[in-house]
């Protein structure tokens, strides 16, 4: 099965950008491209704990909701929150309205603050599940590696929820950890230039 399209441009692109109209602008400049921010990170981590069993274009869609509801995903902030923000967040109807996922959400945020605790940076934990070369799979070749599965069982051992190994692959993809482009997409490319720029975080 092809893995691209062409596109109006004439550009070869990822085929599933072509799904829906606002995902060509993520592709091109969102997906794939390494990201060191924190709160970035666990925006991410969040979100797609929130897309699980829903489209990512739901997800993509209420975003900017999501940041204002959960403070921009300032880890710190969201650990205070209070049962009284989960009953206001389940009266959000810009967000998704799951007691467990935003409960998750405020659970994760808490297992964040220690982890930089305890490892001074969520960004360096996080990157150091990044695969070797060596370790790479055939791009969009699979929903789960070795790495997302080891990720997924040291996140939860330390107390998150809401992050199996499908749901981190999924993060790894969109923040760089793996270049998951096709190999023919014309973003690729700009993605592997923007890795070797990149400084992993240590």
């Amino acid at each position: 099965m092809t893995t691209t399209n062409n596109y109006p441009d004439g550009k070869m692109r990822c085929r599933w950008c072509a799904i829906a109209p606002e995902f060509l602008a993520y592709h091109d400049s969102e997906w794939g491209f390494p990201v060191a921010d924190e709160f970035r990170l666990f925006e991410k981590l969040c979100l797609e704990s929130f897309q699980s069993g829903l489209s990512w274009r739901t997800i993509l869609n209420k975003r900017e909701n999501f940041r204002k509801a959960f403070h921009h995903f300032d880890y710190n902030k969201v650990a205070k929150f209070t049962a009284k923000d989960v009953e206001r967040l389940l009266q959000d109807a810009g967000i998704v309205r799951h007691r467990g996922k935003i409960e998750a959400v405020i659970n994760n945020a808490k297992c964040a603050v220690e982890m930089v605790k305890q490892e001074g940076s969520l960004a360096t934990y996080l990157w150091g599940f990044e695969p070797k070369s060596d370790e790479l799979l055939k791009p969009q070749s699979a929903s789960t590696s070795n790495q997302s599965i080891a990720l997924s069982k040291a996140l939860k051992k330390l107390g998150w929820k809401f992050v199996g190994p499908t749901t981190v692959f999924a993060f790894m993809q969109a923040m760089g950890l793996i270049n998951d482009h096709a190999e023919d997409c014309v973003i690729r490319g700009k993605v592997a230039s923007a890795r070797k720029k990149f400084q992993v975080p240590a």
